[in-house]
């Protein structure tokens, strides 16, 4: 499944990065610490996250993530935008809360 595939399923806001969209998503992680994404995610998951400054793109860029979604409306700072757009890593949005919106991604990776 692609980013793009979750996108048009569940209707996510792109916010930058849409060259990106192509990408494969083969998990998810979900943190707000950075140090723990830092340690822990995986190579082509998305990270979901409260967090919308533009240190989440130099651990999303770093772990070689798929992407980030920001969930419970959260919208990213103009700095998370600009460096999402110059290392083509998709930032998402959803309006729903955590938990529901990791429970749909996992029931979809899921098949």
């Amino acid at each position: 499944m692609t980013v793009k595939d979750l996108v048009d399923k569940y209707d996510f806001r792109i916010f930058a990065g849409e060259k990106g969209l192509e990408k494969k998503v083969k998990g998810g992680y979900v943190s707000d610490l950075l140090s723990d994404v830092m340690g822990n995610a995986e190579k082509d998951q998305l990270w979901l996250t409260l967090q919308t400054h533009k240190n989440v793109m130099a651990i999303a860029s770093l772990k070689d993530l798929a992407g980030v979604l920001l969930v419970n409306g959260s919208e990213p700072e103009p700095g998370m935008m600009e460096m999402a757009n110059a290392e083509g890593i998709p930032v998402l949005g959803s309006n729903l809360p955590c938990f529901e919106t990791t429970g749909k991604i996992f029931e979809r990776l899921q098949g």
